[in-house]
């Protein structure tokens, strides 16, 4: 408790009510939950296993967990439940299978697989036209659902034909993940909240089990999980909730900052304690971000400050164009580095969207600086390797019914949702997985003949296929796998243009190299046995190591959207493209919605603990031709006294930082021999 500062101690001590702890960026939020777990354990005895901290990530549940460990002694936290919003609502669903309508060994799709499920749905009987809109669907539903709004509520308050379709989708959507047994992401949060509304039995077993809840990143929940907490910690009230309206950029996933604004309504007694104090920034860069966060309306007013002294001053650089502008960054990037002893990941570039990095990353190769961009499409998210992915699952894991899902209409067999409906309650009945009923005698009792002839006709060629596998050529029977079902085919017709479709089938026979190689080393490894099981498998866990690829620690200069930045700090920030129709966004200007983009500028400006540099590109490529840009209203609302403006003459200056860099490279390379 010595190394908190008096606010700080205050939110740890405070348990006798519902409280709301507004934490500035870098007020040290983290440290306060932290100390409060184990304050609760150790000084009023709460156990472990009735108390619950919710976040948004796993790596930050992680951390979390692991700091309360070493502040309590060993076996003192058996119990304790530290997950994501979701890990929270997957348990509970777990525990609770008979009263969720769901079975046992139940599959969690996720946005991609959900996705196939409704274009089957939309493609009976709809035009081509609706199919495209599938995206706009999902988006529906998934909105819909974080706000506790199920089917026939939808259906009922459709206000147009579009929402009407959609709300139809959804009713069909939702029928067919229950008969398959499945869930979505979404469903993590939505079925444990209708649980807990209309089973009140329920809701009190789980009050009695988490006596203590506590909630990081607060702004950030949706309509369901305010009303799941709501519930868990009603009427006492024993929770606390730690946020920053500031904070709030991620209202295009459903985040409703007014969250914050909800809990005096529903909390009378609420408690409120502010963290100003930042442990991160430098006093100017503090007084920046004060400056611009005060130009949007609030519930809540705070004031961050610091004692790292005032610091810098606030690079503000109009270049020529986006040339300029990356040529500028990269070459201040090598000078600094070498001038200050500084490391590569000390620096960090920002942007509002991915497309800014492309010609960045040309111009950090040239000056051969190591970089990783954030954010990115994963080998393993792609869709065709998820498509054969779920192929190769499917053949040494017939159980797998997500698989199953996955791979029964890519390519497209015709196999429509009613039929897969009557499949999924045929397998129920039978208590087997989907694949084993494919070819049962008496399913053509509960389908068309026809129907049950085309899942006989894929059981049979995948059976084959999976022998085949486990023989003497897996390899070989891989490419037959790809090859008879004309996958190449599939992915050209549906790919957006050829060169697309070439380099998703490069991606296709780049996981069928890796496959071999990984069978090649395992021959060599176990004396000529090589395991097709072992390597899948091997395949799956590489897949969620590159999910965590967030957390490698390596000297490289990072790169990410401002969205992706948020929670993570830099001694060293750029922020590129700072513009109307960039920062703010063009939707956002047209939809009236600049309090997000300011809270977005906001938030970059609070990644920067010693220098922030803020850069314009006076003309950008836009459809082929070169428009001349506006500086961002954000700029502006900057404190002026405390900016370096950069402009007339840096395209001169560039000449000779891109001479000095070229040379300063020689030299390195010279003295590396």
């Amino acid at each position: 408790m010595s190394t908190l500062n008096p606010r700080q101690q205050e939110a740890v001590l405070y348990t006798d009510g519902p409280l709301l702890v507004l934490a500035g960026a870098g007020s040290g939020k983290t440290s306060v939950i932290t100390r409060k777990i184990a304050w609760l354990i150790q000084e009023r005895g709460v156990p472990a296993r009735r108390i619950a901290a919710v976040t948004f990530t796993n790596k930050a549940a992680r951390e979390m967990k692991e700091r309360v460990q070493t502040l309590v002694q060993r076996g003192q936290t058996r119990g304790l439940i530290v997950s994501t919003f979701h890990n929270l609502g997957l348990r509970i669903l777990k525990q609770e299978l008979a009263a969720s309508g769901l079975r046992r060994g139940f599959s969690i799709l996720d946005q991609a697989d959900s996705k196939e499920l409704l274009k089957e749905i939309l493609r009976q009987g709809e035009s081509e036209d609706d199919l495209n809109a599938v995206d706009a669907v999902q988006k529906r539903i998934s909105d819909w659902k974080n706000e506790l709004i199920l089917p026939q509520e939808a259906v009922s308050h459709a206000e147009d034909a579009g929402a009407l379709r959609a709300a139809m989708a959804y009713e069909g959507y939702s029928r067919m993940l229950r008969a398959c047994n499945a869930v979505d992401f979404d469903d993590l949060i939505l079925l444990p909240a209708v649980l807990f509304r209309e089973q009140p039995r329920i809701l009190e077993k789980w009050r009695h089990r988490l006596q203590y809840l506590l909630v990081d990143e607060y702004q950030d929940t949706n309509g369901a999980q305010y009303e799941l907490v709501r519930m868990l910690t009603q009427p006492e009230g024993r929770f606390t909730v730690v946020g920053d309206d500031d904070q709030s950029i991620y209202a295009w996933r459903g985040a409703r900052p007014e969250n914050l604004a909800r809990l005096q309504e529903d909390w009378p007694a609420l408690k409120v304690i502010k963290l100003e104090q930042n442990y991160r920034s430098t006093g100017r860069i503090l007084k920046a971000a004060n400056t611009v966060i005060a130009n949007n309306p609030h519930v809540f007013e705070k004031s961050l400050w610091s004692d790292h002294g005032y610091g810098e001053a606030i690079r503000v650089a109009a270049l020529r164009d986006e040339d300029a502008e990356t040529d500028w960054i990269a070459g201040d990037i090598f000078h600094r580095r070498l001038q200050g002893n500084r490391r590569w990941k000390d620096f960090a570039v920002l942007y509002r969207g991915n497309f800014q990095s492309r010609i960045l990353e040309m111009k950090l190769q040239s000056l051969q600086i190591p970089y990783k961009v954030s954010g990115g499409t994963s080998f393993f998210a792609r869709g065709e390797i998820k498509d054969l992915m779920c192929y190769l699952r499917l053949l040494v894991n017939p159980d797998d019914d997500n698989a199953f899902l996955r791979v029964i209409n890519t390519p497209r067999r015709e196999i429509g949702p009613a039929t897969l409906e009557k499949l999924a309650g045929w397998a129920a009945k039978r208590d087997q997985g989907l694949y084993h009923v494919c070819d049962d005698f008496a399913l053509g009792e509960v389908m068309p003949g026809k129907a049950a002839e085309k899942l006989r006709g894929l059981k049979q060629w995948l059976d084959e296929k999976r022998r085949a596998c486990f023989g003497h050529n897996s390899l070989q029977a891989i490419h037959e796998l790809i090859t008879e079902m004309d996958y190449e085919g599939w992915v050209m017709q549906n790919a957006s243009s050829p060169r697309i479709g070439e380099k998703r089938m490069e991606n296709v026979w780049q996981l069928v190299r890796n496959i071999q190689r990984m069978l090649e080393k395992q021959e060599e490894e176990d004396d000529g046995a090589s395991d097709l099981e072992a390597v899948i498998g091997k395949l799956v866990l590489m897949d969620m190591l590159e999910q965590q690829e967030e957390e490698d620690d390596s000297d490289r200069v990072q790169l990410m959207t401002l969205h992706a930045s948020k929670g993570l700090e830099f001694p060293h920030v750029y922020m590129m493209g700072v513009e109307e129709e960039l920062l703010p966004h063009r939707a956002s200007i047209e939809d009236d919605n600049i309090v997000e983009e300011r809270r977005l500028m906001y938030v970059g400006i609070t990644r920067a603990r010693e220098s922030l540099s803020l850069t314009q590109a006076l003309t950008r490529k836009q459809y082929g031709e070169k428009v001349d840009t506006i500086a961002s209203r954000f700029l502006d609302e900057l404190p002026l006294d405390d900016l370096l403006r950069i402009g007339e003459g840096v395209e001169k200056d560039q000449e000779k930082e891109d001479q000095v860099a070229e040379n300063s490279i020689a030299n390195l390379k010279a003295l590396l021999g």
